[in-house]
Order: C-alpha cells, then sequence, then structure tokens
C-alpha cells in the first residue's frame, strides 16, 4: 500500500506560491519576479520544500506495465534532453539546485493535482562532467494536497512524498539516469 501523509495547508500554499507568480509574471504588476520568471517567493518556497525531505522509499523489482509506463514518459521527455525544447514548451528555469536532485525546470501550469505521466511538473537536470549544459536526468511530479495523492504509476513503487509545511505531493521518476536506490526514490546519490 502507498504510504501518504496529510498536510492541506502545504499544498495550498504552494499552489499560490508557485502558480500565481508564472501567472501574473508577464507584465503585471505582482510579485517580485526574479530573473529566471519566478516569484523570488515561490524560489523560497521551491528551496525550504526541497529541503525538508531527504530520501523516499526505494523501488523493488517493477512491474511490466509499470516499466511500460516509464517508457512512455522517456518517449514524452526525450525531447527535453535539449533545455530549449523545454523552455519553449512552458518550463522556466526555478532557479533551484538540490544535491540529489538537480536543477528544476518548473511548468507551473501543470500543477493542476493531474497525473499525466507524459506531462511532468517539472525536469531535473544535471551538469555534464566536463561539458557545458545541463543533462535531463528525471522527471517530477507535483500535485496540490488539495486534491487527493495522485494515483501516480501502476502498483506501489511510486510513493508520493508530502514535503511538509507546503502542501503539496512530490514522485521522482529517474528516468534518464540510473538511481541505485530504486527508480522512485527522492534523492540520487549521482547527484551532487
Amino acid at each position: 500500500m502507498k504510504t501518504y501523509r496529510v498536510s492541506l495547508t502545504f499544498m495550498t500554499a504552494c499552489v499560490l506560491l508557485i502558480a500565481s507568480p508564472f501567472l501574473t509574471a508577464r507584465g503585471t504588476a505582482g510579485a517580485p519576479v526574479a530573473a529566471h520568471g519566478l516569484s523570488i517567493a515561490a524560489g523560497g518556497v521551491l528551496v525550504r520544500a526541497h529541503n525538508a525531505r531527504t530520501s523516499a522509499g526505494a523501488s523493488g523489482n517493477l512491474s511490466p506495465l509499470t516499466l511500460r509506463e516509464l517508457a512512455l514518459a522517456r518517449r514524452a521527455t526525450a525531447k527535453y534532453h535539449d533545455v530549449e525544447n523545454a523552455k519553449a514548451d512552458g518550463y522556466v528555469d526555478g532557479n533551484l539546485y538540490t544535491s540529489g536532485e538537480g536543477y528544476h525546470y518548473i511548468n507551473p501550469l501543470l500543477i493542476d493535482g493531474h497525473f499525466d505521466l507524459e506531462q511532468p511538473e517539472v525536469l531535473l537536470y544535471a551538469a555534464r562532467p566536463g561539458e557545458d549544459g545541463l543533462k535531463l536526468v528525471a522527471v517530477e511530479y507535483v500535485s496540490p494536497e488539495t486534491f487527493p495523492v495522485p494515483e501516480g504509476f501502476t502498483g506501489d513503487d511510486d510513493v508520493w512524498e508530502s514535503e511538509p509545511p507546503f502542501p503539496i505531493w512530490v514522485l521522482n521518476a529517474w528516468i534518464w539516469l540510473d538511481n541505485p536506490n530504486g527508480t522512485f526514490t527522492f534523492l540520487n546519490p549521482r547527484i551532487p
């Protein structure tokens, strides 16, 4: 059975702090906007949220159906190996680097409580050792806690994490860089 934690306040605050600045940043007065497009407040929320949790349960042997779903997620996100394609599709630099996850590119319009394995809310990137640019390493699904925990992938291997005190559910899927602790483990020790 999947493990769930309830935190309605966290989800509401996160949705308001993450999504609303993106919707008001284009030419309207509102929250202060940093150069990367996220409001200063939203960036702070993301930093605190990702520092609140250090790990999630590792997955075991994945079912054939879960493996097919992961393949669909890979196929749908393959074009995002080029960060410019991610930007063109609405992902913005969250100005957030987290050890164990990497750089966060967020599409705030996708944070709606609906799980779509082919449209992750966040793309995770890591620096390419000895090269310029970023390498796509994982996808992160985010859902407001005001909604029920999404079903997610088939089976019980994906464990959505609550990130108190913020009202969001988060699920990482390491589909582009192997995570020795499991596909759905929150942090990857290969990301410094």
